[in-house]
């Protein structure tokens, strides 16, 4: 299967074979254990204007019903790792919604960072800086949490779009080092190299903000 697969992990490669089998249980579950993560992708790269319209457990939903169409061509040449190749046809459809949705209002494909070749929504400094913040219920927080989105955004735009990229994956999608680095198409050690250097911007920015960002 090639070196790519050998980031699959044991009990995945093993649900893999009961699929390729034909075991519709084995898919099943191959689905189900990688929901979560693939729910992370899509609450941080799902543009803001459309949070209200599209939940993100429906796209996952109708990306998984091509992943069953599809599923043959991934096992006679798997590619990808079977989460990167799951995280890609949930990206498309996610890129397919927001051009439905928006049109001509999104953002500059050119602005995209690639990841295998074909653009996935990027995620936003608003998005980001929201997982940053995490979620305050609190009324009296309101105005302070409207500062530090403004401080927290300012500082994320500083960032060149490959190291926004970088965090997105490794910090917010909680990818590993080896996911990233295949994501990218660069050698682990930059991957590193670059989520190292992206957090100390972010960090070193944040500090020469007035009034800083304490707390986060």
């Amino acid at each position: 299967m090639g070196t790519l697969m050998d980031n699959n992990s044991a009990e995945t490669a093993r649900l893999l074979d009961r699929a390729r089998a034909g075991d519709s249980a084995a898919l099943n579950e191959l689905l189900t254990r990688h929901r979560p993560r693939l729910r992370r992708m899509v609450d941080l790269r799902l543009d803001r204007r459309l949070q209200s319209r599209i939940d993100a457990s429906d796209v996952i939903q109708e990306a998984y019903v091509e992943v069953v169409t599809r599923l043959n061509e991934y096992l006679s040449e798997p590619s990808y790792p079977l989460f990167l190749w799951l995280r890609l046809i949930v990206g498309e459809r996610l890129l397919k919604l927001h051009r439905h949705h928006l049109g001509t209002q999104m953002r500059d494909a050119g602005l995209e960072v690639s990841l295998y070749r074909g653009a996935l929504p990027e995620a936003s400094s608003a998005a980001l800086a929201a997982q940053l913040l995490g979620k305050h219920t609190s009324p009296t927080q309101a105005a302070v949490r409207a500062e530090r989105m403004i401080r927290l955004q300012e500082a994320l735009n500083t960032l060149d779009a490959m190291d926004r990229e970088v965090l997105s994956l490794r910090h917010f999608e909680e990818l590993s080092l080896a996911e990233t680095a295949l994501s990218l198409g660069i050698e682990e050690s930059a991957a590193a190299k670059r989520y190292i250097r992206a957090l100390k911007r972010l960090k070193a920015t944040l500090a020469n903000m007035p009034g800083g960002l304490d707390g986060v």
